[in-house]
């Protein structure tokens, strides 16, 4: 049956690096039969310009019927003027919890011919493979109450509620568990259980879970410290499963252990493993439209998408494989460019990807 992918490439460098990770889709279904269509429609502040919202109802129907999500990016300095309520971000919040995406995955490997790029010694990094398991639809992102109110005296006030229930931190250090059973058996549960209530809860909830799996070694940490320890050792790290805010600051943190931010995938799943598949870098405005946007970190969503929601992970093997070609060809986008290698843009490094892929079928 054929399989819909709903693309919503959104703003800045979005739709630039969606476009090459669209090409390896139509090298897989031409060369691999791969059985699959896609649609496009708008998020985030494209979406607002054209509907007054970041996330149009159209946009969530499609993204609700289809099997998965492949997106872009959202975001960019030119809608930071709008309320709060219709900011680019919000489209993509509203597509976490319209879509129940509560568990997010976001690997962190060093491709070995990318160590030199790495802002750490190359021994430091060597072979490292990290798992960062995010909860995505509670902590203070969508906490209540939330607002701006005045003081007495005139003074303003904002405030956030970092919340959690226990079937959330359940839900998602099961799946934590379940993906330390297929790598290194372990896990790191990132707390902040000496100052804050709504982690105490986390610790004690994770630390329950874990009793499901007496064959996966769990241990805790406060997230200061996992900061710390993910410049100074981060291969001691097999599995980290940690709530919304730490983990959005800690993935960030481990994508430059890897080489560039721009080499990182990441997958949103529900309790059904379908997913919405996004880069975890932004919609850098900077360089949008340059066409020197690195297009790995979505190439690699698509393979996650292939391998979690599609049920294809011999084609998802392909597509990495074929991104390691590449760099083995010393290809590099601007991001990941050293001495000794040739720089390329953003279609050149797709197009190379699919000459890689497509030669596998030969």
């Amino acid at each position: 049956m054929t399989k819909k992918i709903a693309v919503l490439p959104g703003d800045g460098i979005g739709p630039e690096v969606t476009a090459e990770a669209g090409k390896v889709l139509e090298c897989l279904r031409r060369e691999f039969g791969l059985d699959v269509e896609t649609e496009q429609a708008p998020v985030g502040g494209t979406a607002y310009d054209a509907h007054r919202h970041p996330l149009p109802d159209v946009t969530l129907k499609l993204a609700r019927e289809a099997d998965a999500v492949l997106l872009g990016a959202v975001g960019g300095p030119r809608w930071d003027a709008l309320p709060m309520a219709v900011r680019p971000e919000k489209g993509l919040l509203g597509l976490r919890a319209g879509l129940g995406l509560f568990a997010n995955l976001r690997p962190a490997i060093l491709y070995p011919q990318l160590a030199s790029a790495s802002s750490l010694r190359p021994e430091v990094v060597a072979g490292l493979d990290i798992l960062i398991v995010r909860e995505l639809t509670g902590d203070i992102y969508f906490g209540e109450p939330r607002g701006t109110r005045t003081l007495e005296k005139g003074e303003r006030q904002a405030y956030n509620t970092m919340v959690y229930s226990e079937h959330e931190i359940a839900r998602v250090a099961r799946v934590a568990f379940d993906a330390a059973r297929r790598r290194g058996r372990k896990v790191c549960s990132v707390d902040k259980a000496n100052v804050l209530e709504a982690t105490v809860l986390w610790r004690e909830v994770v630390t329950h879970v874990a009793r499901e799996y007496p064959d996966v070694e769990l241990s805790h940490m406060y997230v200061d410290n996992a900061a710390m320890q993910l410049v100074r050792a981060p291969k001691q790290f097999d599995v980290i499963v940690t709530g919304n805010m730490f983990g959005d600051i800690l993935s960030d943190e481990a994508s430059m252990l890897t080489g560039s931010i721009g080499m990182l995938p990441s997958a949103s799943l529900d309790a059904r493993n379908k997913g919405m598949y996004e880069p975890i870098h932004g919609s850098a405005p900077d360089i949008a439209g340059k066409g020197v946007a690195n297009p790995l970190a979505t190439i690699l969503s698509a393979a996650m998408m292939l391998r979690y929601t599609l049920g294809a992970a011999p084609l998802a093997d392909r597509v990495e494989r074929a991104v390691s070609t590449v760099l083995d060809q010393g290809l590099r986008t601007a991001d990941i460019h050293t001495e000794g290698t040739k720089r390329v843009g953003t279609r050149e490094m797709g197009d190379a990807v699919v000459a890689a892929l497509a030669a596998q079928a030969k």
